[in-house]
């Protein structure tokens, strides 16, 4: 028997394989949840309600998705050019803190024009970030899961510098914060009295872009073919490093964009705490999308509603919200085993 590689994966075998991981999951969570004395059926009644169960349930796991739609197709277009970018935290504190330098009032600028800069210039940190981690996989073949992962602390304790000292509000009680954005480049609410704002809108827009890409034109071409076979790619002719370089841009600029809608759409200012793991998170959203950007919304609103309902769930019966973590960190590895079998099938 040998090992053959699918040219495309049966859709019935992903419909499948996607079921198998749900169902892994709620067999894993109604054992936690078990485990820690609660009702199973009356708890997944509670996580239900608490995601979906009402108007603003329904919002706060749409607000909970935004930034996981961005960090997920971060990776999921870092993933199909092979370049591991699990980096996605840092690099959405990067565009975070940008937007935060630039937005507090060092611009005069209109809403329609500062809107769009800083946005620019959140993607350009993110970027930023990627960038070096690329060149040096591509010169130096030094592992780029090791300096992107690494690069998330050198970030934290840089933005942990920044908020407690250069870019501090004096007027911060307590906890250090930077200076508030301006009013002016708030993010608008797609539902009043909610927190849900554009940022979703904008997601959804990149989602459905990065798909068009993908399958219509030449670079998505050659992504898919670098992907695959680096080396026979650059033997067929096709520039390599800068199809490489070019996918670090996007995708630590769509981590970027992250930061950046946290920042202007929800929080008006960048604390240590302005991502629970949104980056880290990505990787699995990427993952449970098959690394399909028009998949990437769905995965992401499901992460979001488990760790929203886990929170609700927690409330009503005492059990530890931790175990939404381990829910989803299940349902990563089981979509890895999946992908193997999506990928090869067996020969005799």
């Amino acid at each position: 028997m040998r090992l053959e590689r699918r040219n495309a994966p049966p859709a019935g075998l992903i419909l499948l394989s996607i079921g198998l991981v749900l169902g892994l999951m709620a067999l894993s969570g109604s054992a936690l949840i078990y485990a820690a004395g609660a009702p199973v059926w009356a708890s997944w009644g509670a996580m239900f309600k608490g995601a979906f169960g009402s108007k603003l349930a329904i919002t706060e796991t749409l607000t909970r998705a935004t930034p996981l739609m961005f960090t997920g197709l971060a990776c999921a277009l870092a993933f199909r050019s092979r370049l591991w970018n699990i980096g996605a935290e840092g690099q959405l504190y990067a565009g975070a803190l940008a937007v935060a330098a630039l937005g507090s009032g060092a611009i005069d600028a209109p809403p329609v024009v500062l809107i769009p800069l800083l946005m620019f210039a959140a993607a350009l940190a993110g970027a930023a970030m990627l960038l070096g981690p690329a060149l040096l996989k591509r010169y130096m073949n030094v592992d780029d899961v090791v300096t992107t992962l690494l690069l998330n602390f050198i970030m934290a304790l840089f933005v942990s510098i920044m908020i407690q000292g250069p870019m501090r509000d004096p007027l911060s009680m307590g906890w250090p914060q930077t200076m508030p954005v301006l009013d002016s480049v708030t993010l608008d609410k797609l539902i009043s009295q909610s927190r849900l704002h554009t940022g979703l809108l904008l997601g959804v827009a990149l989602c459905a872009l990065m798909a068009l890409v993908e399958s219509r034109s030449v670079f998505g071409l050659q992504r898919r073919a670098v992907g695959l076979n680096p080396h026979a790619a650059h033997f067929a002719g096709i520039p390599a490093t800068r199809v490489l370089l070019w996918t670090a841009v996007g995708s630590g600029g769509l981590a970027g964009l992250a930061g950046a809608v946290e920042v202007m759409g929800l929080r008006g200012y960048v604390a240590g705490d302005l991502s629970p793991g949104y980056g880290y998170a990505g990787v699995i959203v990427a993952m449970l999308a098959q690394l399909h950007p028009l998949g990437v919304p769905a995965a992401a609103m499901l992460v979001a509603s488990v760790f929203v309902g886990a929170d609700a769930m927690s409330r009503a019966f005492n059990v530890p919200s931790f175990i939404a973590d381990v829910m989803v960190s299940l349902s990563l590895l089981s979509m890895m085993g999946a992908s193997f079998f999506l990928s090869y099938r067996v020969r005799r």
